[in-house]
């Protein structure tokens, strides 16, 4: 995993979002069911995420969360950046104190450009692609399989 469980939570809750009609909340709760997700920690990661400004909240009986931007807008970098910080993207591979250009590990090289390229998904990748990604692949599941004879076809 490229990054922390309470990022991969608040993602999967992020794509859940993205489909609640503009004006609506979700509550926690039905979050956490839908996305199988623990409901205390997820209230706690979302609240974490409401005061970065990421998703606007709601108390009452209609209340929960929503996105603050459209899912469009929201890239997997910033929610990634706002719970784990980018630190442990800027750290040595092999665990060097000073690793760089000039005072390289043997792993350098390669993890800068798996770096690059690890950032640049982050930052190119928005929650409505992860949405429609996710859409994509259920109707892909969802396709009887082509070519699959019936088990109760007669002799």
């Amino acid at each position: 995993m490229i990054y922390s469980r309470s990022a991969e939570y608040a993602i999967r809750a992020f794509v859940h979002l993205a489909r609640v009609p503009d004006g609506r909340f979700a509550m926690v709760k039905q979050i956490a069911e839908h996305e199988e997700i623990p409901s205390h920690f997820l209230a706690k990661i979302l609240q974490q995420l409401a005061r970065k400004g990421l998703l606007r909240s709601s108390k009452g009986p209609t209340g929960g969360f929503s996105l603050r931007q459209a899912p469009g807008d929201i890239s997997l970098l910033n929610i990634v950046e706002a719970l784990d910080g980018l630190a442990d993207y800027q750290k040595c591979a092999s665990g060097l104190a000073e690793c760089n250009d000039e005072q390289a590990c043997g792993m350098h090289d390669s993890w800068k450009a798996l770096r690059s390229r690890i950032m640049e998904y982050l930052e190119h990748t928005s929650i409505a692609d992860v949405a429609a990604a996710l859409d994509e692949k259920r109707r892909q599941l969802e396709k009887p399989k082509k070519g699959k004879r019936s088990a109760t076809k007669k002799k």
